[in-house]
């Protein structure tokens, strides 16, 4: 039995599991992310975890999440249900788009060039403060744009293995003026399909703990509620502060990653 089965059904990594889900939980209801970027590095250093499995894992445990973040925020009407499948179609895409270019692109160059679009990130959320009252125009233009963000949305995945929220959220709130709920709740239905496919790709090459999946994902659920009502409490300039801290962390994650040189986690991160 190896070093990770062997935690995996140890008492200590049961209630590693659960604590991983609740801190994921909260963070993906309270600002629309997959969880992932706490769930892996977690997974990894806690209960050592490589660091494909423990993607392949987190994007698991991203559906249940996800799903109930989407309702969560569906009762408060803000998702915007038919840009989220448009940005998911384009985001499968780009996945696939993503990983054939792998290969051929320096992975520390691409860390930093995403470092960069971060910090730009955070300075903008500073300058742009979303309405509640804001309602997402879909037409031919912003259809098209959607699709181009799905597909940029998923390329980063592919390539560096961090998507979904920490990308579309932003985009949505400052190229589309969407308010920041409907960001965060059709960030989460975007991410749905993708994550079902990438697990659908994780499980064929045995890339996920189903055990530590299910308890991460189920301990998940019972906090994403919560975060998804706090994110309504919470009044935009707020959230955009607290998101901004959030993207911080991120973006110190991926610097650390450029300045050791690791490699890419591959496309079974996408997603988080």
């Amino acid at each position: 039995m190896s070093d990770v089965q062997s935690l995996s059904r140890g008492p200590r990594a049961y209630a590693s599991f659960v604590g991983i889900g609740l801190v994921a939980g909260l963070l993906s209801g309270l600002f629309g992310v997959g969880g992932g970027t706490v769930i892996v590095p977690l997974l990894v250093l806690l209960l050592h975890f490589n660091q494909r499995l423990g993607a392949g894992t987190s994007l698991a445990a991203i559906i249940p999440t996800a799903t109930v973040g989407v309702i969560s925020y569906a009762v408060h009407d803000s998702v915007a249900w038919v840009p989220a499948l448009i940005l998911a179609a384009g985001s499968v895409v780009g996945a696939q788009i993503g990983t054939r270019l792998l290969p051929k692109i320096s992975q520390t160059a691409l860390r930093w060039a995403f470092v960069v679009f971060l910090l730009i990130v955070i300075v903008t959320l500073f300058l742009v403060i979303p309405s509640r009252d804001a309602d997402f125009d879909l037409n031919w233009l912003s259809g098209i744009s959607l699709v181009a963000l799905g597909v940029a949305t998923g390329v980063i995945a592919g390539l560096i293995g961090v998507g979904g929220g920490v990308i579309v959220v932003p985009a949505m709130m400052i190229a589309f003026g969407t308010s920041d709920l409907v960001a965060k709740g059709t960030s989460l239905l975007m991410m749905i399909p993708t994550a079902v496919s990438g697990t659908i790709g994780n499980l064929r090459n045995h890339n996920v703990d189903l055990v530590a999946a299910a308890l991460i994902g189920v301990s998940a659920c019972t906090t994403t509620a919560l975060g998804a009502w706090l994110a309504t409490l919470i009044d935009p300039l707020t959230g955009n502060v607290l998101f901004a801290a959030y993207l911080v962390v991120i973006a110190a994650q991926m610097a650390m990653k450029a300045i050791k040189g690791r490699p890419s986690a591959g496309p079974g991160t996408r997603g988080k």
